[in-house]
């Protein structure tokens, strides 16, 4: 079984359905239940998962989505400690700084999946997007 890390986007991508990328997502989470892989997100995300998806959505119904992903999937604590390595990358993009730094906490990652693949090129760990490892997965 793979261990991947989702970055935030392609959770978004799921739960609001953001043609075309959702469905590469979705078949992610699918591998998901299926278990193939195990998806890790950071707590981080969490609240920017709220906060995108609350705006097309009530608070009752977000919150039950975000109780619905809290099932599917691991979650990466953040810590002081990756808040400090995250200040000191030369990321551009402080949260995703702090994502790779909750993916490198986990030893059983095999890679990150994101659609700004861009925005990790300093990643020590291998890289993907969503349709990139659903062709790994699908080869296997």
């Amino acid at each position: 079984m793979k261990n991947i890390f989702l970055d935030t986007n392609v959770v978004i991508d799921f739960l609001a359905d953001r043609k075309p990328f959702s469905l590469s997502a979705a078949k992610l989470f699918n591998f998901s239940f299926e278990g193939k892989i195990k998806i890790y997100i950071s707590a981080v995300s969490y609240n920017n998962i709220y906060y995108i998806i609350n705006q097309s959505l009530s608070h009752k119904e977000t919150i039950k989505l975000l109780n619905k992903i809290c099932e599917m999937t691991e979650i990466a604590d953040v810590t002081k400690s990756i808040i400090k390595k995250s200040l000191k990358t030369d990321f551009n993009d402080f949260e995703d700084a702090i994502q790779y730094n909750c993916a490198l906490t986990i030893n059983k990652v095999n890679f990150i999946v994101t659609r700004n693949t861009k925005d990790f090129k300093r990643s020590s760990l291998p890289v993907m997007t969503p349709d990139e490892a659903i062709s790994l997965f699908n080869s296997n």
